[in-house]
């Protein structure tokens, strides 16, 4: 395989040697196809949620939450690993109206999907539909920590572009959590115990051995703010968020984004197959995660394990390394070196994690084309978005660019979404 660094250094010769402007003609200087997401949860959005819920479930809501959607600069599948991960809350998000009712039966309707169901939180089973399933297991997890969760009815929206990788589950679960323990427990449950309730009905009730991050940043998001969270100590540190020469921008591929199922969980198994290959070998060593692993551990049972689990794992503690090397980045204003680290996570996810597909791969050499700054997937892989780092000049060079070559290619557009990091969970009314 061709080493990380000889691929990187002939993408940027060919750019070089090219020129950006010839790869990428600028066009025109309107981009028909940009266009920004409005502001989430306006009062608008309220009143809309309002009546929804007044047509479905009659009479009024009492209150209204809602919980952002999320990004995530760099740091991918090491969440379960132990690992760190750098993300933000995003504008986009989830919302409900809420009421208790007075009886063990939750009354729920999804003004999405149009689709209303009502199932009792003393039913185990729980209802089928997976946009309801979230709201049942959020309740349930909720009771399990000792809150006398009561009945409830609900109406929910959204405007997370579902399939996306921007973890429009994790914002369900955590507008549910957040609603249950201020109606019901008093807001007794703190904001990492919500985390891990969406979290665990992920696994439980859903299917999807996740790690913590996608429902922290649900949670904890902060305006103006990127988060590193230890994946393996709960400890997390804010980092402002305001470049001025860059901006944030999503494409989407609009690849059917599935994590329920094998792929996701059975990259999550190689890696536990590489942790319980090195404790053996070394039983001192006592690891939990790769995070507890090093480059050394990694080497000393390459032959004994296989070998894709030997490649995902790599990809594991290259990341961890990865994150680490962004914070530093940061901290001295060197966008230019976290661009480098997004284009290497991109190349490790799709060559070694092997999360990516034809789209997003295609999607990210437009982008190192266009002379952007830094790309990659983002989200667990299998579809969804890359997460762009692009300098306000070549902004519109780009966006038009994208489009017009995946079009061209692909047959359909491509959905370009500017990214503008928000609050974590809240009360609206």
């Amino acid at each position: 395989m061709q080493p990380l660094w000889q691929h990187i250094l002939q993408r940027r010769t060919k750019l070089l040697l090219r020129g950006t402007l010839i790869v990428c003609p600028f066009l025109h200087s309107y981009n028909p196809n940009f266009v920004p997401f409005k502001n989430s949860f306006n009062i608008m959005d309220i009143q809309t949620i309002l009546e929804k819920f007044t047509k479905h479930l009659g009479g009024n809501a009492t209150a209204v939450y809602a919980s952002p959607g999320r990004i995530n600069l760099i740091g991918e599948h090491t969440d379960y690993n132990g690992g760190f991960v750098f993300p933000g809350a995003v504008e986009q998000g989830m919302i409900c109206a809420f009421r208790p009712n007075g009886t063990r039966v939750i009354r729920a309707y999804s003004a999405d999907l149009k689709d209303y169901d009502e199932f009792s939180i003393d039913d185990p089973a729980g209802p089928h539909a997976s946009h309801f399933r979230y709201v049942f297991g959020v309740a349930r997890e909720m009771m399990a920590r000792g809150v006398d969760v009561q009945g409830f009815d609900t109406a929910f929206a959204g405007d997370v572009p579902l399939g996306a990788g921007m973890s429009s589950s994790a914002a369900l679960e955590s507008t549910f959590a957040f609603a249950i323990n201020d109606q019901f427990g008093d807001n007794k449950i703190e904001k990492m115990e919500l985390a891990k309730v969406g979290q665990a009905t992920e696994h439980k009730y859903i299917g999807v051995n996740c790690g913590i991050m996608d429902q922290f940043a649900s949670v904890f998001g902060k305006k103006g703010n990127l988060m590193r969270l230890d994946c393996r100590s709960g400890e997390f540190q804010y980092f402002p968020w305001n470049p001025k020469e860059y901006r944030l921008v999503l494409i989407n591929s609009r690849v059917k984004h599935e994590l329920v199922g094998s792929p996701y969980n059975d990259r999550r198994r190689s890696c536990e197959n590489v942790v319980a290959a090195i404790n053996a070998k070394f039983p001192e060593l006592k690891a939990q995660t790769l995070r507890d692993c090093t480059w050394d551990h990694l080497e000393a049972v390459k032959d004994t394990c296989d070998p894709v689990d030997i490649k995902r794992a790599k990809f594991v503690l290259g990341e961890v390394d990865r994150v680490l090397a962004v914070s530093d980045a940061l901290e001295r204003g060197d966008y230019e070196t976290v661009g480098q680290k997004m284009y290497e996570t991109h190349y490790g996810l799709s060559r070694d994690y092997e999360v990516s597909c034809e789209e997003l791969d295609f999607l990210n050499d437009v982008a190192f084309d266009c002379g952007v700054t830094g790309s990659r997937i983002m989200g667990g892989g299998f579809g969804g978005c890359t997460i762009n780092l692009v300098r306000n000049n070549l902004y519109e060079l780009f966006t038009t660019t994208v489009v017009e070559r995946f079009t061209e290619k692909y047959g359909k557009k491509p959905v370009i979404i500017p990214v503008v990091i928000g609050d974590g969970s809240r009360r609206l009314l």
